[in-house]
């Protein structure tokens, strides 16, 4: 496969000009000119940052791309999906209010935030995915799925699960209802903490499936009769209904990647990685420990996975940032950045799955911008 071309600036800036008029020329030079944007709907996908953490793009950054897309004829929103674990970004009424409070408005961005698998997550539309092995069709919000064309703003860090995250992370993970979440961590079968259940059977209420029974006052759930549609995780306030987590880390990887192709088939996509605050951890978290690394740079380009490759190798050719996770870590091991934060996860899974199944290739020809 022929390589990729990844646009690149770096953090450096002139007096009078900002970062995000080196972003949008970025952008511009890429190529995001050429997809033909007049009157379509643009669902920006982004993470709007777990409250308490700081390591989440600021917003700024998303204004700049909105108005670009507007300037070219685009209809843009602000758009993630409801997460699994039970934190400020479980449903969508708690997601906007953590959208706004970490800044996201249509004010500070210049376009609406749309929650896109609804208010309990569950609002979804069930995709093909092109030569997926692990999935056949993928569970993704319903709002990203009706937009024309599907535009990543992802912030470039660590992960726990798959080593690092970046566009394909942020489409293909970000991109799934809370069932297909569910599918991707898992068989997509919920579980019950028998001590936060109580008994209030509102769970069974919003089970279409008559999969939730109970006994001694606690709820259980039937495997054989659940679909996995991760509802009663979004009915109950309690937070006694829970994802499993055990899907292996590279299946995950996987899984995740199908997603990705899933969303992007068919349709024009663009991506921009912001390779700042290099955090060891996903912002998902509420919370983020210190950089692992200096500010590199923004980095451009049609291919999600030749994006993602040159941001981790520009990573890996950094030095690491004393006092950091990374200077303990490489201490003892002296592997590349993210093996020596992940030992337990293989970052190159989900590169090397993206590649097999016709997502793009980790092949790069990297072109700066100044």
């Amino acid at each position: 496969m022929q390589a990729s071309k990844v646009y690149f600036t770096d953090m450096r800036t002139k007096i009078g000009e900002s970062l995000l008029v080196k972003m949008d020329r970025l952008i511009q030079e890429a190529g995001i000119g050429d997809i033909d944007f007049e009157k379509k709907f643009v669902a920006v996908k982004i993470h709007f940052g777990e409250p308490g953490n700081l390591s989440f793009l600021r917003p700024n950054f998303a204004k700049t791309l909105a108005d670009r897309i507007k300037k070219l004829g685009g209809i843009p929103f602000l758009t993630d999906c409801n997460t699994l674990y039970a934190g400020r970004r479980n449903n969508a009424i708690v997601h906007l209010e953590a959208a706004a409070e970490n800044g996201y408005s249509s004010v500070s961005t210049g376009c609406q935030n749309i929650i896109a698998d609804g208010i309990r997550g569950t609002d979804e539309a069930e995709v093909p995915v092109k030569n997926g092995q692990y999935c056949k069709t993928a569970l993704v919000g319903r709002a990203i799925m009706d937009a024309d064309i599907v535009i990543s703003l992802n912030h470039f860090k660590g992960h726990e699960g798959s080593g690092f995250g970046g566009a394909i992370k942020n489409v293909g993970m970000g991109s799934g209802s809370r069932a297909g979440k569910m599918i991707m961590h898992n068989e997509g079968k919920p579980r019950v903490k028998a001590e936060k259940c109580t008994g209030c059977k509102i769970c069974a209420r919003f089970c279409a499936h008559g999969a939730i029974g109970f006994s001694n006052g606690k709820a259980a759930i039937d495997d054989g009769k659940c679909s996995g549609c991760g509802r009663c995780i979004g009915a109950c306030s309690r937070h006694a209904v829970y994802n499993k987590w055990d899907s292996s880390n590279t299946a995950m990887s996987c899984k995740m990647a199908e997603y990705c192709q899933a969303v992007l088939d068919g349709r024009p996509h663009f991506h921009i990685n912001v390779v700042n605050q290099v955090s060891p951890y996903c912002d998902c978290h509420g919370e983020n420990d210190a950089a692992v690394v200096g500010d590199i740079g923004i980095f451009a380009g049609f291919d999600p996975v030749a994006l993602d490759q040159a941001c981790i190798d520009a990573v890996n050719a950094a030095p690491g940032l004393e006092d950091s996770i990374l200077s303990e870590r490489e201490k003892e091991s002296r592997t590349d950045h993210f093996s020596a934060i992940h030992p337990t996860t293989n970052w190159r899974e989900q590169l090397t799955h993206a590649e097999k199944i016709g997502l793009g290739t980790t092949k790069y020809e990297l072109v700066t911008v100044k």
